[in-house]
């Protein structure tokens, strides 16, 4: 094993290395996040419209806008087995042309039930993406640098509302052109790119370092050494095939903590448009741009946050802080959004803040916790139970909304979902080795590893 800097963790040809690989593959799959986000959330703005245009409800929309979630679950253990066969670069590939299909497809919904089929179908299309993806780097980074690379790539999710939010609003402002609405431009012109990018996927992807020829030899031979070396200790006395992630109890844990996690993700990302149309006389192009304000705020603290989690290597402690953000920004946002809409809008920021900053963290125990192919397995079940919160969250805030006619319940539930996470994280990862993850070399975290195997062994 190369030997370390203390002070830098890695010596000259390990940052070297994983700098290059840094910036050979993050840029693609942030900007497959990226489109993937932007499709699975522009439902939000289209609805700023699209409502009355085919008589939806504010449960209707919620229940539409979640029911993404139960396709995209139903099928997310499946697709990831079908990554591990296949490799990533193919298997991203097809889900990305997939996805692009339906994502446009929805420009065709004229009344509840279709919007129901087809967005069940975008989520079964766009199912197994984002756990490849986390699996993906875990096959790249090793586990002591992971969370500032999960960093980068959840910054695609604050990115895409903050572009995607203006785009969205200007591309409503398209009604009438060849006889079409603005809501059904939006959903055509930002679908298409995946369809895309689907097609280029195979050509700009590398499945492993081995085959990784945009690096030097003593560059590729130290990542695959080094990554083979942390995957080799990981699996030492414990069984990594595919069913042992889903058996695993704390693939089980960490899928029921996500649910809360997510249902704070998608319970603000889905109805964000229309809290902020509620706080004055909006055209639909000037909601785009405030609601752009917290997100472009919450990805410069993304970024920073991740950084520093690595820096400490205090995971548990991250996630959970920015959790509590987010429950305070809620819940204030809950009582201000009808008293002061500049004070409202800060609270949205801090909570938008907290909850883009937790995932990042959050992620990295489990990916930290479970490699090979019960990685595959463990982390496809922990984003297909725990992204069921995408389809809780924001029915109930319809259910809310249509309830009491305003947003300030829906806001105080998403705050105790939140709260009670952070809390049940803390006590759950606090002592345990994924949720403290010592910088330091790349074996003594696998080492660290195989003790948190041990100690589930053991319990």
């Amino acid at each position: 094993m190369t030997s370390m800097n203390p002070a830098n963790h890695l010596d000259e040809l390990g940052q070297r290395t994983l700098r290059r690989a840094r910036r050979r593959i993050m840029p693609l799959v942030v900007l497959l996040y990226f489109i993937a986000y932007l499709d699975r959330n522009n439902v939000g703005f289209a609805k700023l419209t699209m409502s009355e245009d085919i008589g939806l409800s504010a449960s209707a929309y919620g229940l539409g806008a979640g029911i993404f979630f139960l396709g995209y679950a139903l099928l997310e253990i499946p697709s990831n087995a079908g990554m591990y066969r296949f490799g990533a670069r193919k298997w991203i590939a097809r889900i990305l042309i997939s996805w692009g299909i339906f994502a446009t497809a929805m420009c065709l919904v004229n009344g509840a039930t279709s919007f129901y089929i087809v967005r069940f179908l975008l989520g079964a299309a766009e199912a197994g993406f984002f756990p490849a993806i986390l699996f993906y780097l875990t096959l790249w980074f090793p586990s002591a640098q992971r969370v500032t690379v999960l960093g980068i790539f959840i910054l695609a999710q604050p990115v895409s509302n903050a572009l995607g939010a203006p785009v969205s609003g200007l591309l409503l402002q398209m009604d009438g052109i060849w006889g079409l609405q603005g809501w059904q431009w939006l959903y055509i012109i930002e679908g298409v790119p995946a369809i895309i990018l689907g097609i280029l996927t195979p050509f700009l992807m590398t499945d492993r370092p081995s085959q990784a020829h945009w690096l030097a030899d003593d560059e590729r031979e130290w990542l695959t050494r080094t990554m083979d070396d942390e995957l080799a200790r990981h699996q030492k006395g414990r069984s990594h095939h595919f069913l042992a992630g889903l058996k695993d109890p704390r693939t089980i844990a960490y899928s029921a903590l996500y649910f809360g996690l997510v249902c704070g993700i998608y319970g603000l990302g889905l109805w964000m448009p229309t809290i902020v149309a509620a706080l004055g006389d909006f055209s639909t192009s000037q909601v785009g741009f405030i609601v752009a304000i917290p997100y472009t705020i919450a990805a410069v603290f993304v970024y920073f946050w991740g950084k520093r989690s690595d820096r400490t290597g205090n995971r548990v402690l991250h996630a959970t802080v920015s959790m509590v953000m987010a429950a305070i920004g809620l819940l204030a946002a809950g009582y201000l959004v009808e008293v002061n809409a500049i004070l409202a809008l800060v609270a949205l920021t801090l909570a938008a803040m907290g909850i883009y900053s937790a995932i990042a963290p959050f992620l990295a125990m489990p990916s930290t916790a479970l490699v090979g192919a019960a990685a595959a397995a463990g982390l496809a079940m922990v984003n297909s139970l725990g992204n069921l919160g995408g389809f809780v969250a924001p029915y109930a805030v319809g259910l809310f909304n249509d309830a009491t006619g305003d947003n300030r319940s829906g806001l105080v539930f998403l705050s105790a979902c939140l709260g009670i996470t952070a809390v049940a994280t803390y006590l759950y990862a606090r002592k345990r080795p994924e949720g403290h993850v010592r910088p330091g070399t790349p074996s003594t975290v696998a080492e660290e590893a195989v003790a948190s195997d041990d100690f589930d062994t053991k319990n």
